[in-house]
């Protein structure tokens, strides 16, 4: 069915007022109350101008005809009343990396032309910084947090603005052609806006399915079959929210009438914490990303005693979770199922696999969902299951519109093949005989590093700025935490300057997490002829660590 999310959220709600929506430490807050705070949130927004200026049907695909919402939070509850309730006033949310430095957070709010941005106290200062030069950006809404950070001038407290609007319907009347917008940086280049219709995103990875069988709800009426079975399965989201799995993760648990869950501290990874949230909260969900989040745990429960028994299902996203790791978490807790999922912003949920006690535990393998394949080298086919040949996994049918603001970048990723529209982020895969898929990586040169993609011309960018390097040149290398971490291959022209000093010197400009972990020193950095860049052999110099 063709669905607005907002509407959606609201059927729920009004059939399963009473259950519990979203818990965080002491808070407690039932569907019916998350829903008037949406509503509440969304008159607000509506109040201060911001609305849907034209339809989706006047549009190219790389357009937006509504008002973009920044949400600049941790986790918590006005992250997702945030989308919510932005839905219900027809304008867009986007995701905002918290990490982001200003110069970052600059770029991202600039290419956006966000006009309202929510965000945690603690980031006001970065705000701060780089209020001037976002002249669009006319709505300040602060959420308090234990920081002590006063209002930014011109901002309005969260909880404020709530108790002073309406709580009534908003007079909008929100489409399935809304938008879902992810922020992500693709394969290449700075961070680009997906744009979706909300209907083809709740469909490929929001609950617009049935869970069991993978087809998706004809009617309203079975969405809410499914939201009002009589058990109540917790699901405790680990995962920020501000990557687009975690988002996925939370409307599917409430797509089944199940609370979402955040760890009592959602600052940093604390893994006591999610342990003892778990036992407290008989969680049987959970979402982590990868080794990132996966060995730290598993190191915690070797050394304490905690009790898994409610946990059922352990999902992982964002980044690859080793066989090793996998098996360890089964030793803990052998009834437990663990699905990995493959997918993107660009692409939605492409497929899972699922390892047990009692199964063959791999990683980087997949049985594809509806509408994924692979398509050949030159995009003019599909690779046939028997083939052996490398292709490019693609997805069609519920598939993003574009990027937003780049026509070109999304003709490139979203291409036609037999009159047909494909999305195709950039990985390559292959067909196994039992009809699974075999996920080999991306050709292109983004980090996936504990969940983050790290664009390696934004780092080669920041090492390039020191006086003292001549070239450099940034790859991955394979980390039992993080999956790869980056790591620079430096020529420094016979200067001292070291490795400590060219991290520093990166500090001022990029988010901690793009700093490389290691810096190689070479006498030259290696190059074709035309001037570009060999990243096949700056990445065998990372792994054996001198040229």
């Amino acid at each position: 069915m063709d669905a607005n999310i907002a509407e959606v959220f609201t059927a729920i709600a009004e059939s399963v007022p009473d259950r519990e929506c979203v818990v965080h430490g002491d808070r407690r807050l039932t569907f019916a109350e998350v829903a008037e705070r949406s509503r509440r949130l969304a008159n607000g927004l509506l109040d201060r101008g911001l609305r849907l200026h034209t339809e989706r049907a006047e549009l190219e695909a790389h357009e937006s005809g509504q008002d973009l919402v920044a949400l600049y939070l941790h986790n918590g509850p006005e992250y997702l009343e945030g989308m919510v309730g932005s839905w219900m006033a027809r304008v867009a949310p986007f995701n905002v990396n918290y990490r982001y430095v200003a110069e970052e957070l600059r770029s991202l709010l600039l290419d956006s032309g966000a006009r309202a941005i929510v965000y945690h106290a603690r980031f006001a200062p970065v705000l701060g910084e780089i209020r001037a030069d976002l002249p669009r950006l006319e709505v300040l809404i602060q959420v308090a947090d234990d920081s002590g950070a006063d209002l930014l001038p011109g901002a309005v407290d969260y909880e404020d603005l709530l108790a002073s609007s309406s709580p009534a319907v908003p007079t909008t009347d929100p489409s399935p052609d809304d938008l879902y917008i992810a922020y992500t940086g693709g394969t290449t280049g700075m961070p680009k806006g997906v744009l979706w219709r909300q209907a083809d995103i709740y469909a490929a990875a929001m609950g617009g399915s049935d869970p069991s069988s993978g087809e998706e709800f004809a009617s309203i009426d079975e969405a809410l079959a499914a939201a009002t079975a009589p058990r109540v399965y917790p699901y405790l989201i680990a995962a920020p929210l501000m990557h687009a799995a975690g988002q996925w993760l939370a409307f599917l648990a409430w797509s089944g009438g199940d609370p979402v869950v955040f760890p009592t501290v959602v600052e940093h990874l604390d893994v006591v914490d999610i342990l003892r949230t778990i036992e407290r909260e008989r969680i049987a969900f959970i979402i982590l990303v990868g080794n990132a989040f996966g060995r730290p745990l598993l190191d915690e429960l070797d050394r304490g005693d905690y009790d898994l028994s409610s946990l059922n299902v352990l999902a992982t996203g964002g980044t690859a979770m080793t066989s090793d790791v996998k098996k360890e978490f089964l030793a803990h807790r052998p009834g437990l199922r663990i699905v990995d999922s493959i997918g993107s912003s660009e692409s939605g949920t492409q497929g899972r696999h699922v390892a047990a006690a009692d199964t063959d535990v791999e990683a980087g393998v997949f049985f594809p969902g509806p509408g994924t394949t692979l398509l050949t080298e030159d995009l003019d086919g599909i690779v046939p299951h028997h083939s052996d040949d490398t292709g490019w996994l693609a997805r069609t049918g519920r598939i993003p519109l574009g990027y937003l603001g780049d026509p070109a970048k999304t003709a490139a990723t979203f291409p036609l093949l037999n009159r047909q529209r494909w999305s195709v982020p950039g990985d390559r895969a292959r067909w196994r005989p039992d009809g699974s898929i075999q996920l080999l990586g991306r050709d292109s040169v983004c980090i996936d590093t504990g969940g983050e993609k790290v664009f390696v011309e934004e780092v080669e960018a920041a090492l390039h700025g020191h006086p003292d390097v001549v070239d450099a040149l940034v790859v991955g290398r394979p980390s039992e935490r993080w999956g790869s971490e980056v790591v620079a291959v430096v020529d420094r022209g016979g200067s001292a300057v070291s490795a400590d000093a060219l991290v520093a010197h990166c500090d001022g400009h990029l988010a901690r997490y793009k700093l490389p972990k290691d810096v190689v020193f070479v006498d030259e950095v290696r190059r074709g002829p035309n001037g570009k860049p060999d990243y096949r052999w700056a990445a065998d110099v990372a792994v054996g660590g001198s040229s």
